[in-house]
């Protein structure tokens, strides 16, 4: 994989990151316990541990769970955003490490990622509902499946 393809891949998780935080950081650590990442030798390496693969499943599903609830505060809020930022900078860093990349680079972009996944999943959540006349659980559990199987898609290219 070249570069720029490594490079694209830690903007799109940290996409991820910006519409569910936890999903991000679940399928980096999934794909470095199926072998699909390589994070050996790396500041991420903990990430490859079965025991973090099964932490972050519970908490994304968690996360998944609240997303539904009203008091949930808004993902563009910083109380939103905050968790978006950090683990799509964490993601982005792995899968450029995976790549053979800058892990700065790769945090950068992660979390630019992230915030552009944050406001533009909002805004997309919102007109779907409005435009589509259905309740808002059904676009978010849509969002989710999205979410999940785009997260998975980018972290088995390697």
């Amino acid at each position: 994989m070249n570069p720029s393809e490594v490079l694209l891949l830690a903007f799109l998780i940290g996409v991820i990151a910006g519409l569910r935080a936890l999903t991000a950081p679940t399928v980096v650590a999934w794909g470095a316990c199926r072998g699909w990442l390589n994070l050996h030798n790396s500041p991420l390496s903990f990430l490859g541990t079965i025991y973090a693969a099964a932490l972050f499943i519970l908490l994304a599903v968690a996360e998944i769970v609240n997303d539904k609830l009203p008091k949930t505060p808004n993902r563009t809020s910083l109380a939103g955003l905050i968790p978006r930022i950090l683990f799509g900078g964490m993601a982005g860093a792995a899968v450029a490490v995976a790549g053979t990349q800058s892990i700065a680079l790769g945090a950068l972009l992660g979390v630019v990622g992230s915030i552009a996944g944050a406001f533009a999943g909002y805004q997309v959540r919102k007109s779907l509902v409005q435009a589509l006349k259905v309740p808002d659980l059904v676009i978010a559990l849509a969002e989710d499946a999205v979410t999940i199987a785009g997260g998975l898609f980018i972290v088995s290219r390697f």
